[in-house]
């Protein structure tokens, strides 16, 4: 935590820090995971000196989302799993289509 930060941010920078390494994030994960969440919303409400633009821009707090940006849910295949469904599927051109066009190619 920053030197001088409130009792309600190191409050706040736990609470986060031990919910993460209960999850099974690393020790220094989880201290990442909070540092960054603690210092965005020190940002966002003018406590801290400096801002990122993206801190001040974005609609939601890290609280506010609650993990909607966790990455949890299911992923999208990679562009190599796209080109091998399309090569068993023997569809053409395949060699020269990004991921978007491989995706559109195969109905997905």
């Amino acid at each position: 935590m920053p030197a001088g930060s409130s009792k309600k941010r190191e409050q706040q920078y736990e609470h986060i820090k031990e919910g993460a390494k209960e999850r099974g994030t690393s020790e220094g994960r989880a201290e990442e995971i909070a540092a960054r969440t603690v210092n965005k919303e020190r940002a966002r409400s003018g406590e801290a000196k400096q801002a990122s633009k993206t801190s001040l821009r974005d609609p939601k707090s890290a609280s506010q989302r609650g993990g909607e940006r966790s990455h949890k849910g299911p992923q999208s295949p990679t562009k190599d799993q796209l080109y091998e469904e399309a090569k068993k599927k023997n569809l053409g051109g395949r060699s020269h289509m990004n991921k978007e066009e491989l995706r559109k190619a195969l109905g997905r």
